[in-house]
């Protein structure tokens, strides 16, 4: 009898109030869906003790942590020494969420790219992958991404993608990868499945971005890990594959990419 396939959230946020009261039980919903690992994300540097000890206290959740773009002109600027010291706790997995966010806070675009340049450079310094969240920015996104490549390489995923195609093409010409949220299950979003299904599927990651974006049947509804499966299914049909192959496959992805919580779980 083939494994029970194995899928991976790469991104949620567990330490939102939307889950202190039931934790332990969105965690356990989680692995009885077949999603056995998590990426829970810490968007201010000032919540980073918080998000640590989510990530060790529950054995299937790994940590990622950065200064959100919309947060960047609030919050003191985080320092690639900073970012750097975080990546030495053994669960740290990636370096963000960072990025550029025009659509709320365009402001603030200058400081959200002095952040997002340390950012890179503390991806550089780790070898951790940078974690990418771009909304209405895709000109200054794909341009920084890309200068910043050419000063030294790095690797990326762009979560919870929902962009336009020149993005996606600038980041998978990168290297880089796609993560797919539950906006690609939204009835109205075939364009963004018609950009996914023209990336390699060896570029494609899973997430929620919980408690936000729940795929249906749950829009508009708190998100949470174990909706995974459902947009992993909207996935698989997307490419052409069965849900088992789709799960492998984006499994594999995410190893690949995460590779610190790879070498975490082969180690358990």
């Amino acid at each position: 009898m083939p494994a029970t396939p194995q899928i991976v959230d790469s991104h949620c946020h567990l330490d939102f109030p939307d889950f202190a009261e039931e934790l332990p039980q969105v965690i356990a919903r989680a692995q009885a869906a077949s999603v056995t690992r998590m990426v829970t994300i810490c968007t201010r540097l000032g919540n980073a003790p918080q998000v640590r000890t989510i990530a060790e206290t529950h054995d299937p959740v790994f940590w990622a942590g950065g200064t959100h773009p919309m947060s960047a002109a609030k919050e003191p600027m985080a320092s690639v020494e900073d970012l750097v010291a975080l990546a030495r706790h053994p669960k740290f997995v990636g370096i963000g969420e960072t990025g550029l966010d025009y659509h709320y806070t365009s402001d603030s675009a200058a400081v959200q790219q002095e952040s997002l340049r340390r950012h890179i450079e503390a991806a550089r310094r780790t070898g951790l992958p940078l974690i990418i969240h771009a909304r209405a920015a895709d000109e200054d996104m794909a341009r920084i991404l890309t200068e910043e490549h050419r000063a030294g390489a790095y690797s990326c995923v762009m979560h919870c993608f929902s962009s336009g195609p020149a993005l996606a093409a600038a980041a998978l010409d990168l290297g880089f990868y796609l993560s797919m949220s539950g906006i690609a299950a939204f009835p109205k979003s075939a364009e963004l499945r018609e950009i996914f299904a023209a990336a390699p599927v060896d570029r494609i990651l899973l997430e929620t971005d919980a408690p936000y974006l729940a795929p249906p049947p749950h829009r508009g509804k708190r998100n949470e890990p174990a909706y995974t499966a459902h947009t992993a299914r909207v996935g698989a049909e997307l490419f052409g594959l069965s849900d088992a192959d789709f799960a492998a496959r984006t499994s594999a992805n995410f190893d690949r990419l995460f590779w610190k919580a790879a070498q975490w779980q082969q180690a358990a």
